[in-house]
């Protein structure tokens, strides 16, 4: 290659697609997604709105990214809460590490939260961002019933729950104080220690999560 010549940068188009989605929930955050444009989001993330364009045909298609980066986010704090140790988490530490988590106790997880209720009214309005959230609900509760059944397989959890309706309870008991929490109604740690006993004592800090 002749000297001097420049060297065009490689584009790492994830790692955009990712930049660009942030900027989509600093936005949800702090003004909702009502007066969020391809033109908002690229001033925020920085980039050209052709950029923009290019990864995302409409807005649409930029929400529904955005709205899996901030679940795929959620999820990588949650591993690593429990990977932390160096060791299998249990089954009760899966259930309420990723209980908890959902809580807005800090600054991350406050702004998925408030980002989430955002994407929430906007899907009142967008029949196809509703159909995608509510996606989530059935595989939110398919996650925490098999954690369950599994304590339950072990002999860890009484047979007489019903997995399923466990899940059920205990996302509901989350989703209320989590709203307590942003309203000023509950302070975090109050919240935390609330759900915390909740999951279903029967399951023991020592039983494996990979029975």
């Amino acid at each position: 290659m002749a000297k001097g010549v420049a060297v065009p940068k490689k584009v790492d188009h994830e790692e955009r697609r990712r930049a660009i989605a942030e900027a989509v929930l600093r936005l949800a955050v702090a003004e909702g997604l009502e007066s969020v444009s391809l033109r908002r989001v690229a001033a925020e993330a920085g980039v050209s709105m052709g950029s923009v364009q290019h990864y995302f045909r409409t807005k649409d298609d930029m929400l529904e990214f955005a709205l899996a980066h901030m679940e795929q986010r959620r999820e990588a704090r949650i591993v690593a809460r429990l990977t932390a140790s160096g060791r299998p988490p249990t089954v009760r530490e899966i259930v309420r590490t990723s209980l908890v988590e959902v809580l807005p106790t800090d600054e991350p997880s406050r702004a998925d939260h408030l980002a989430g209720v955002a994407f929430f009214i906007r899907s009142l309005r967008e029949p196809r961002l509703a159909a995608v959230i509510a996606r989530g609900g059935p595989q939110l509760h398919a996650f925490f019933s098999d954690q369950l059944r599994r304590a339950q397989q072990a002999g860890d959890l009484v047979d007489g729950l019903d997995p399923w309706r466990e899940s059920v309870v205990l996302w509901s008991l989350v989703e209320a104080q989590a709203t307590a929490i942003v309203t000023g109604e509950r302070d975090p740690a109050d919240a935390v220690a609330i759900v915390a006993p909740s999951v279903p004592s029967s399951l023991p800090c020592g039983s494996s999560a990979n029975h």
